[in-house]
């Protein structure tokens, strides 16, 4: 039970027995499971993440940037991509994120339980809001994306 509990309640029967066997215990790996049934601990076990599929035939726009990400001025380019979050209490969260490439600066962003166009479309939100406060943006602001599902 101190191995399970040393390690988090991470460790399962087979390290559990790997580590005894170390110690000089000779046991079997269904005698381990056997006992861990009996005082009901269970390894905790992260899902692996699932891409899923891109066989999209949705139009995808023009490559303006094309890789020149240097700026001259605030809110003249903008960049946004999807980061994946693994929660204990949630499981896989997204979190959408805008920065503005003159200042490096996380502009908009939304974090959620799915990954959504809205989710994409409230930090967009967001950014325009928090652009209208410091420094509204001239005329036509470029926002680049790698053109995930969420296009």
């Amino acid at each position: 039970m101190s191995i399970y509990l040393d390690n988090k309640k991470r460790y399962g029967a087979p390290k559990i027995r790997q580590i005894l066997k170390s110690s000089g215990w000779l046991v079997s790996l269904k005698r381990v499971q056997r006992l861990m049934k009996k005082l009901g601990i269970r390894s905790i076990v992260h899902k692996k993440f699932k891409h899923h599929s891109s066989k999209c035939n949705d139009k995808i726009g023009e490559n303006i940037i094309n890789r020149d990400f240097s700026t001259t001025s605030i809110n003249e380019k903008w960049v946004t991509d999807i980061t994946y979050i693994y929660t204990i209490k949630d499981g896989w969260c997204y979190l959408a994120s805008i920065m503005d490439l003159y200042t490096r600066k996380i502009i908009g962003y939304s974090f959620s339980k799915s990954m959504t166009t809205k989710l994409t479309i409230k930090a967009l939100e967001k950014a325009l809001e928090n652009t209208y406060f410091n420094q509204r943006p001239n005329g036509q602001v470029i926002i680049h994306s790698d053109r995930g599902s969420q296009v």
